[in-house]
């Protein structure tokens, strides 16, 4: 808001045009910050509401469209499958077919594992296989995400619903479970419908490695049950606890017949697995290795009767389709708020996984995933499957890479994979019924491995130490007490981060660099020169009542310190502040009385106040409060080398 000002200026106000230009070779500040157009409160309140939820602006599609138009583009974007299906072809469905008979053969036998981490029979694993596969077909936006019970999902399920009802053979237990799932699928849609899937973002990456990690170890160690054989095993999933219940039992609980075959089947499925991340080509090698584990080692133990010395086997898996489960749920009565608080969090975890590997793969194929759209089919799928004997389903990484890897090209592959597991449930769930539980165990351990990510872990090290202690954080929470706090852990290492770098935002003195009128932070570049008789400093954050009064003392500071370092040398005392507001995005009334402080602290001190590019709202709210006279209009400039040409000595 400065002006040229006359040859004739005084000492404090803007140097003349033969002055200004002999500093930075600039020309003098001639131009206004203007303030944005006054907005009314409604409109305020609009934009904020439309950057908020509907940034995407879903609506464009259904302008200037006719009802019947309207109403077949409503029903596309419930159901994308009425959309993409118009240009299916037979390539595509063969593409599919391969790609949904690779991942059932992987599924099944993990679904069989899956099922007894959440501490329920093998069949309700494959039940969850075959319903929510078809319901996300329709609803789902991804066109590789392979659906099903996941080992993560599974054993949080497991460790929370025992901790409720500690007799996991009960109905009530079987009950819980469906309820849980029911809350996840309410959890999930509503935050589809509600368009706040924004939420989800507030587990950092950091969190969510550690997480994973700590709950793959986890996992990987109570599998030490099935592999050694052991019959009396601690429920509880800390190391410690797993560790003294594995050595206690070491001389009399091991059974060598299981281990035998546990280690083998072990390592058979790690050795197919290292050959498919070797060669991407035989990526099948891995994916129907676990079902050629259950094959041939359900053969062996029927052949050899080793269930008779002690080796543990499946033993029944209830044959037919999913019964219907809607009365079973817990609509009130004591166990109401435990399902309830179980499904948020199992619904929340199942829906970071699942919007984690549908972004990643949409990425690597290019094309769009609406987060939202997602949501709701997540949330349907899950109501569906609590009405239908299932528990919470989700989007599984091996399974995915597979069915990437196996050419997938649409959402059939998961109605292909659902027939199959139908066709297991009506037809071969009996000939389960010898396999070793120990090589369900292998299947579990060599699935989880994937998700301990040491790259990961690595660059989060050489990145940001503070994302590596949070990593740390979740990850020896999970270990080291439980899958719940490891996960709490997470939650308040992400808050804590967020917290920290709003209160304490970055303040930053600049300085020119030779021969151009380009300021940048001194200490990034060392030949920047600082301007006699001033300091600029960056400001790099929103201004709000969380950190303003910390800016307001971190600039006196700064103050305070350069003249002191300039005392004595060369540089005259500072006459000038010059606060680069370019990354100030906002303010706010604690904000605006941080600064008319600043400003008088300043004036205390003979030091005269100028602000640099504030942005439109900034500038809206320093002219609503009338901080723009206090501190002169001609005092706010366009740039830091304007102000730099209009008050330099």
């Amino acid at each position: 808001m400065s002006q040229r000002i006359s040859d004739e200026a005084v000492a404090g106000e803007p140097r003349s045009e033969h002055s200004s230009r002999r500093y930075g070779n600039v020309l003098p500040h001639n131009h206004k910050v203007e303030a944005p157009p006054k907005k009314t409160l409604f409109e305020d309140i609009k934009q904020s509401v439309k950057e908020v939820f509907f940034s995407d602006n879903p609506a464009k599609e259904f302008k200037d469209k006719t009802i019947g138009r309207k109403f077949v583009l409503g029903l596309e974007s419930v159901f994308p499958i009425l959309n993409w299906a118009k240009g299916y072809n037979f390539k595509s469905f063969r593409g599919d077919f391969i790609s949904g008979l690779t991942i059932a053969s992987l599924c099944i036998p993990q679904d069989i594992a899956y099922a007894k981490l959440a501490n329920l029979d093998p069949q309700y694993g494959l039940y969850t296989s075959f319903v929510a596969p078809l319901v996300y077909a329709f609803m789902g936006s991804s066109r590789d995400i392979a659906i099903g019970p996941v080992a993560v999902v599974s054993l949080l399920l497991g460790t929370m619903l025992s901790n409720e009802i500690a007799d996991i053979h009960s109905h009530d237990y079987l009950r819980l479970a469906f309820t849980a799932t029911f809350f996840a699928g309410i959890t999930q849609i509503g935050l589809g419908v509600l368009r706040l899937g924004f939420l989800i973002d507030f587990l950092s990456h950091a969190a969510i490695v550690g997480f994973m990690a700590g709950a793959a170890v986890t996992i990987a160690l109570q599998q030490l049950k099935g592999l050694l054989g052991i019959v009396n095993f601690t429920k509880k999933t800390d190391i410690v606890s797993v560790m003294r219940s594995v050595w206690g039992t070491v001389h009399h609980g091991w059974n060598w017949e299981t281990i035998v075959i546990g280690v083998s089947f072990l390592t058979y499925l790690l050795v197919t697995k290292y050959i498919a991340k070797k060669r991407k080509k035989l990526f099948w090698v891995a994916a129907i290795a676990p079902m050629i584990s259950v094959i041939l080692s359900t053969l062996f133990v029927y052949i050899t009767r080793a269930d008779k010395k002690g080796v543990a086997i499946v033993k029944h898996i209830k044959k037919g389709v999913n019964p219907a489960s809607a009365s079973e749920i817990f609509f009130s009565g004591k166990y109401l708020g435990a399902g309830a608080r179980i499904g948020l969090i199992a619904g929340l975890i199942a829906l970071t996984e699942a919007v984690a590997i549908g972004r990643t793969f949409a990425a690597m194929k290019d094309y769009p995933l609406d987060g939202n759209k997602e949501m709701v089919a997540l949330g349907t799928m899950n109501i569906v499957g609590s009405l239908t004997s299932c528990y919470v389903a989700t989007g599984s990484f091996s399974r995915t890479a597979v069915n990437y890897m196996a050419g997938c090209k649409t959402a059939v592959s998961n109605i292909v994979m659902s027939i199959v597991v139908l066709l297991t449930l009506l037809v071969i769930t009996p000939l389960f019924k010898y396999t070793p539980n120990a090589v369900l165990a292998a299947i579990i351990i060599t699935a989880v491995i994937g998700l301990i990510d040491i790259e990961a872990v690595i660059l989060l090290w050489k990145i940001d130490k503070f994302d590596f202690v949070a990593c740390l954080g979740a990850f020896f929470g999970v270990i080291f007490k439980s899958v719940e706090i490891g996960l709490l852990i997470a939650v308040i290492i992400s808050f804590a981060k967020i917290l920290l770098q709003v209160t304490r935002p970055r303040t930053i003195v600049l300085g020119k660099l030779q021969g151009t009128s380009v300021y940048r932070n001194i200490h990034q570049y060392p030949k920047a020169s600082q301007i006699p008789g001033m300091l600029i400093i960056r400001v790099d954050s929103a201004i709000y009542f969380s950190n303003s009064n910390y800016i307001k003392e971190r600039i006196l500071r700064w103050v305070t310190d350069e003249d002191v370092q300039r005392t004595g040398s060369e540089m005259p005392r500072i006459q000038y502040l010059i606060i680069e507001m370019s990354p100030v995005t906002d303010i706010d009334t604690s904000g605006i009385h941080a600064l008319v402080e600043l400003f008088k602290s300043l004036q205390k001190r003979d030091i005269q106040l100028l602000l640099a590019n504030p942005g439109p709202i900034v500038m809206e709210k320093l002219s609503a409060s009338n901080l723009t006279h206090l501190i002169g209009e001609h005092k706010i400039f366009l740039s830091v080398a304007d102000a730099v040409a209009t008050f330099g000595a």
